[in-house]
């Protein structure tokens, strides 16, 4: 009898535990097809959010796609670059050893040489120093520092049509030809610019200022006006 009843207690241990091995691994498969379920479902979700992150990334970088970017139809007309651009003279000035200096440059747009014209004592120091007493030999061309804008201070630049243009220049190099002495008081740079502004037809400042107070001045008593227009009779 005792026998019996182990047997019957056995089985039945057995068949418990085969339930519960059987529950555990019907769970764990559950678990294991719903992971699998869920991570298919991401991977669409994930590759959108990559999508879009590029796109955004494309566009803030300018890297958008081709079709998305209208085509710039030119508007530039064939031997446009070979077409005269306008004329200019431009009053500046730079700093020096002493007060300054004032010249101009004066030129076409469409070229990137200037010529260059100012007036200056001849030589170098003693003849500045002797100019604040008489007058002494000039140069009326280019002089050290002239071509380099770290020194410049002040400009200001008018432009003209080509038949006053070619009036203009012409002046300046006469006036070059016949201003043979510099002075610190009278026959100085300012008044040599000074005259050129008149020629245009601009109101000129007096001549006893510092060159870059002088271009400034002669900017603003123009109200800045860029373009000039010779009088006919001239």
């Amino acid at each position: 009898m005792a026998n019996g009843l182990n047997r019957l207690a056995l089985c039945l241990l057995a068949g418990f535990c085969t339930s519960a091995v059987t529950l555990e691994i019907q769970s764990a498969s559950a678990r294991e097809i719903e992971t699998r379920t869920g991570s298919e479902r991401s991977i669409p979700h994930k590759r959108e959010i990559h999508k879009r992150t590029a796109d955004a990334n494309a566009l803030a970088s300018g890297e958008a796609p081709i079709e998305s970017k209208p085509a710039r139809q030119s508007t530039r007309k064939p031997g446009s670059g070979s077409a005269k651009g306008p004329y200019y003279v431009d009053f500046r000035a730079r700093t020096a050893a002493s007060w300054g200096h004032a010249f101009v440059w004066y030129g076409k747009t469409s070229e990137r040489a200037v010529e260059v014209a100012g007036l200056t004592p001849a030589g170098d120091t003693l003849p500045y120093i002797i100019g604040h007493l008489t007058w002494v030999p000039s140069e009326t061309g280019a002089s050290y520092g002239d071509l380099d804008p770290q020194y410049l201070t002040a400009s200001y630049r008018v432009y003209l049509n080509e038949p006053d243009a070619k009036k203009a220049f012409a002046y300046i190099k006469k006036l070059q030809a016949s201003s043979p002495v510099w002075n610190a008081e009278t026959t100085n740079c300012n008044a040599f610019i000074g005259s050129i502004a008149s020629f245009l037809g601009l109101k000129t400042p007096v001549r006893w200022k510092r060159p870059e107070d002088y271009v400034n001045s002669l900017k603003e008593m123009n109200g800045g006006r860029q373009m000039v227009q010779l009088a006919a009779e001239q």
